[in-house]
């Protein structure tokens, strides 16, 4: 059945139906877009956090500077007189060498106590400490021998040593024979030889010799002694030792082997530290100076 438009109700019905359908939903999308959405999580800005500043690298601490030792790089040469096997060697040690211009015996036996101690013995055992004192001051020392069983070497070879070894400083150490009423000790240092050959070494010598007579005497207490040299000091142009060194090079006579008094200090080995302090003493003041 048509109403009186010629459309159907049923038609009417549907096209009102569609119409409110309609405005509904213009009308939830009008609410919708007059309220912005919440962004989302993703599209926050997010303040970073400051980047911690880096600490300071430790400066290294600085590695500490080697010790240098007072006669580092210095060469000593201590020559300990005479040797255990000389006087059962006389074919030997009677042979004449050179000595500075002349010739003369290439060793002696050397002298010793009443009571027999000899003075190889007494100079070996002092040059071996006063090498241990030099050493440790950074020295290095040459000995012209290491043991008492041997024989010579003869002078020349003695001096020789030490020019050899370009040695800084030289130094004969010996005991004396001298009178039994003799004491003390003395230093002898070289005068010019009959050859002139150790010309070079009478100045440094002389000052070598004395510093190693105020060292001795500081260390020992030996008095200068009172039968030979002045003052404990003597020059002298017959020792082959000195005549031939082209190094500064002195002979210390430490003692009188042959006096009551001096014969005690020698066999007495507190003593000899004594003496070989005071050489090793001497020996490093020449060579600071």
């Amino acid at each position: 059945m048509k109403d009186g438009s010629g459309e159907g109700v049923t038609s009417v019905s549907r096209r009102v139906a569609l119409v409110v359908i309609g405005s509904l939903t213009s009308l939830m999308a009008c609410s919708a877009g007059s309220h912005p959405a919440a962004p989302s999580p993703a599209s926050r800005s997010v303040r970073a956090a400051p980047s911690p500043s880096p600490s300071p690298s430790p400066s290294p601490s600085p590695s500490p500077s080697p010790v240098t030792l007072p006669l580092a790089g210095r060469t000593i040469v201590i020559d300990p007189g005479h040797n255990g096997g000389n006087a059962a060697a006389a074919s030997v040690i009677n042979q004449l060498v050179p000595a500075g211009g002349f010739e003369k015996p290439c060793d002696t036996a050397g002298t010793e106590t009443d009571d027999g101690y000899p003075e190889y013995a007494f100079t070996l055992d002092v040059a071996q400490r006063a090498a241990f004192l030099l050493r440790r001051e950074g020295a290095r020392v040459v000995l012209t021998r290491t043991t008492s069983s041997g024989v010579g070497p003869c002078v020349d070879v003695r001096a020789a040593i030490g020019n050899e070894a370009h040695a800084a400083a030289a130094i004969s150490i010996h005991a004396d024979g001298g009178p039994a009423s003799g004491i003390g000790f003395h230093v002898i240092e070289p005068a010019l030889a009959p050859d002139r050959g150790n010309a070079a070494i009478i100045a440094p010598s002389q000052r070598l010799a004395l510093d190693v007579r105020a060292a001795f005497l500081e260390s020992t207490a030996e008095p200068y002694a009172n039968y030979v040299a002045q003052q404990g000091l003597i020059a002298r142009d017959d020792l082959g030792g000195l005549n031939l060194s082209r190094v500064p090079k002195v002979f210390i006579e430490c003692a009188n082997m042959r006096g009551a008094a001096d014969a005690l200090r020698v066999k007495d080995p507190a003593w000899r530290e004594k003496a070989a302090e005071g050489i090793a003493d001497g020996l490093s003041r020449y060579l600071r100076s």
